[in-house]
């Protein structure tokens, strides 16, 4: 049913909320891949900050494919109504093919408080930004709570090369920190001023099957003793 599809004029959008879109499309992956998604019934996720992403209703969180921000959507008209094409700053395209639109809202959700994290967490950051040598020797902090487009950074330093690594801490380190700080690296890597960044994933204890993952990611993993870092902590000469 034609009146059924939501784009009727072309533009760029800019959306200062969150749209969320339920519709029966195929996706397809133009950059340094190809990918397509046949068609079948998605949500389509419009953030605020640009990106777009694509979900399935098997898998958590995790989207099917997705353009990160900054990135701008066109939707088609005439003979390409249906079609949104989401192209990055890369050049990569995103080509969402709507067959039925099912549910096209938007939602402005304000400003975020950000994530409130476990007090263990939160302190272990703390204490390993204060020795970030625990790291390696010539380890310095760029600084904490390193804000991108999908979330802050742990910590964000450099090693005695001068090159930048990202660090995400958990209490427990399990695969969707992996998966986390996969997210970050990308993105940090697209920084000239940044990159190439490297990732190193910390944590009281790291489960085997994250540490696999880690390792083929080429990302390192640090083992935090979270007695040991406080009695570091309290033996050290401060100014306040």
């Amino acid at each position: 049913m034609p009146g059924r599809i939501a784009c009727t004029r072309t533009r760029r959008v800019a959306l200062p909320t969150m749209r969320l879109v339920i519709a029966r499309c195929s996706v397809d992956y133009a950059g340094r891949l190809t990918a397509h998604l046949p068609s079948a019934p998605r949500l389509i996720l419009v953030k605020a900050d640009g990106s777009v992403s694509i979900h399935a209703d098997d898998r958590a969180y995790k989207p099917l494919n997705w353009m990160s921000p900054p990135c701008t959507l066109k939707e088609g008209a005439g003979d390409d109504a249906g079609v949104w094409t989401v192209v990055n700053k890369g050049g990569e395209k995103l080509i969402i093919t709507m067959e039925e639109v099912l549910h096209d809202s938007s939602h402005e959700l304000g400003v975020d408080p950000g994530l409130i994290k476990d007090g263990v967490e939160a302190h272990l950051q703390e204490l390993l930004a204060d020795r970030i040598e625990t790291l390696g020797d010539g380890y310095t902090l760029i600084r904490r709570e390193y804000m991108t487009a999908i979330g802050p950074v742990d910590i964000l330093c450099r090693d005695a090369e001068g090159r930048t690594v990202a660090v995400e801490i958990k209490r427990r380190g399990e695969i969707d920190g992996v998966e986390q700080l996969t997210r970050y690296l990308e993105l940090l890597n697209r920084d000239p001023h940044l990159a190439p960044v490297r990732g190193v994933f910390a944590a009281q204890e790291i489960k085997p099957q994250a540490r696999v993952l880690a390792t083929d990611r080429g990302i390192g993993c640090q083992i935090l003793d979270y007695n040991a870092l406080r009695g570091i902590e309290d033996d050290k000469l401060r100014l306040f």
